[in-house]
């Protein structure tokens, strides 16, 4: 039978303070007496009633009810550690294989060294020769996204669009699934083309507006602030090439300070090297 009884003898205390009235914290204190004691040391605590705090009551079962609950909630926690270190070990080899499939500049003896071949490459390709430079410019032509603001998206919406902030928060490489939809007249916004890579054209820092996703779909609306590429390149092989090996150069080209802007003047020349498209 499950008994109700304090949490004055289940968990210590727990209280949230302001040390420089700017930073919370949570401040564990083990016994009655030092809540009090650090209570006089804080300029200001949450209002927490020292009454219900203490006579707040909780169902607890028999301790082998306890153990059973706790064995298999701590063996899904390491199911979900293991996971986790296979995620990260799959992250560490997906940014290795980049570095090495594509084409990377390197410094020796002080002299930059510039390669058009990737360090990894495909048995049926090595005889292909080197990569081709191209300018983005001479590769792709240049978009703009149309206003989408943040109150236009709505739950029963029946156009799928793309906002900036979302290639932060949402989106990497690929583009499959689309998060948001909007009522808007899909006949005054801007519609994408299966294979456009987007880059938002606006930001905080200059590292993060460097973040391109190719989108899959055609007929997705896309919003303001996102620079639209199209291109007959591989979108997908382009997505990674520009987040990996071109990531700092299109971080260079970006300006401003609290806000960073990114422009298709910028971005158009941008060198890159090319592989033919059965390698892309």
């Amino acid at each position: 039978m499950i008994k109700n009884i304090t949490i004055l003898t289940v968990f210590p205390y727990f209280a949230r303070c302001r040390e420089d009235r700017k930073r919370l914290k949570i401040v564990s204190f083990l016994s009655l007496e030092l809540f009090y004691h650090a209570a006089c040391l804080f300029i200001w605590f949450y209002n927490i009633s020292k009454g219900a705090f203490l006579n707040l009551k909780l169902p607890i079962p028999q301790p082998q009810e306890q153990q059973r609950i706790a064995s298999c909630l701590s063996s899904l926690d390491e199911v979900i550690a293991a996971h986790n270190q296979k995620l990260a070990t799959l992250k560490d080899h997906k940014k290795g294989l980049m570095q090495n499939l594509f084409p990377t500049n390197s410094i020796t003896n002080y002299e930059l060294k510039i390669t058009r071949v990737p360090n990894y490459r495909f048995p049926e390709f090595v005889k292909d020769g080197e990569w081709v430079e191209k300018t983005l410019g001479e590769a792709a032509i240049f978009l703009k996204g149309k206003g989408i603001s943040k109150s236009d998206i709505v739950v029963n919406g029946c156009l799928p669009c793309i906002r900036y902030g979302e290639l932060y928060t949402h989106y990497n490489e690929t583009i499959r699934d689309i998060k948001s939809y909007t009522t808007l007249n899909a006949d005054d916004l801007v519609l994408s083309q299966s294979n456009d890579v987007i880059i938002p054209a606006s930001g905080e820092t200059q590292i993060d507006i460097a973040t391109a996703s190719c989108v899959l779909a055609n007929g997705i609306a896309l919003g303001g602030d996102l620079n639209i590429i199209r291109t007959k390149i591989h979108g997908v092989f382009l997505s990674y090439y520009l987040n990996n090996v071109k990531k700092r150069d299109i971080a260079q080209m970006a300006q401003g300070i609290s806000v960073v802007h990114l422009y298709p003047n910028q971005l158009k020349a941008l060198k890159i090297n090319i592989p033919k498209p059965k390698e892309q």
